[in-house]
């Protein structure tokens, strides 16, 4: 059997069309993993995680372009950075940043490293909910 242009090109086809498929398929059941706070690592830049916990304390940089949220899940704290676009949308939902302090939550976001500090960047305005 001879593989011509044309037969190449309808397999790349079909395999193509599968994987869209495939993804189609699988992307709303991915989740995003779930993880303690001691457990967060350099490692784990740029992946996306989703922590449980009690936000302790809330400010503003000094740009008012950004909050800084302190999460605590009880097994280590680190910051949550809100920027002001993300703050204006929670605003919209009729949810203030303040509204958040001392209050358990959910939060999906991004680590990232500042200042030798890692950090946690709030995905979107959807990504912070309080559970209680």
């Amino acid at each position: 059997m001879e593989i011509t242009d044309e037969k190449l090109l309808k397999i790349a086809l079909v395999t193509s069309l599968i994987g869209i498929i495939g993804l189609i398929i699988f992307t709303p059941t991915i989740e995003v993993k779930e993880i303690d706070i001691k457990d967060i690592n350099r490692g784990m830049i740029d992946e996306e995680v989703k922590i449980d916990g009690v936000i302790h304390d809330i400010s503003q940089s000094k740009s008012k372009s950004s909050y800084f949220l302190t999460i605590n899940d009880g097994t280590g704290q680190m910051q949550l950075i809100i920027f002001k676009t993300q703050a204006a949308e929670l605003q919209e939902n009729h949810l203030d940043i303040t509204d958040f302090k001392n209050r358990k939550v959910e939060v999906v976001g991004k680590i990232t490293e500042y200042k030798s500090q890692l950090e946690l960047i709030l995905s979107s305005k959807d990504s912070l909910k309080i559970i209680s």
